[in-house]
């Protein structure tokens, strides 16, 4: 039996895709009689929100303490929220995957976030990287550094009237 890791980043428009993609490898799965389990991790909370199909054996789910701050108004204070996934859901997250039954044979993460592939790499478990936005909005953010140079990224609107 393999067993995959799947980390999202902690926002719907992640999330969502994520558990689209695993139940569609587990479907290729099956009908190649591979048996595939898929341990998702969310938070205590974001697993109150998506209310998982307890008979499911296939798409698990795992949680790490709500060590983030609140969803319902993280926009207001989004740079700690930032701050907080890259810097609190590791520990958690490492600890969890101590005590996991069945050995990991790949972790699928966010490419939003940098700690999951630090951790596949000091365990020795390939992983890969799984990206929910579009082909065009990951190019921009691929080569931002090339949009600032050209002056491109910022525009000067102190000419356009506030006023549509």
């Amino acid at each position: 039996m393999n067993h995959v890791v799947v980390v999202p980043y902690p926002g719907r428009g992640h999330i969502n895709p994520l558990l689209n993609l695993c139940n569609s490898l587990s479907s290729r799965m099956n009908q190649q009689n591979r048996t595939t389990v898929f341990t998702v991790f969310v938070t205590e909370k974001w697993l109150g929100f998506l209310d998982p199909d307890p008979t499911n054996d296939i798409i698990r789910f795992a949680t790490i303490p709500n060590v983030l701050p609140s969803e319902r108004n993280r926009g207001s204070d989004m740079i700690t929220f930032l701050t907080a996934v890259q810097t609190k859901m590791e520990r958690p997250f490492t600890e969890a995957l101590d005590r996991m039954e069945l050995p990991v044979k790949l972790i699928i993460a966010d490419v939003t976030m940098i700690w999951p592939f630090d951790v596949a790499k000091m365990r020795n478990i390939p992983v890969a990287a799984y990206s929910p936005m579009s082909a065009s909005m990951f190019s921009v953010m691929h080569h931002v550094d090339l949009l600032e140079l050209h002056h491109h990224l910022f525009a000067d609107v102190s000419g356009v009237s506030s006023h549509f």
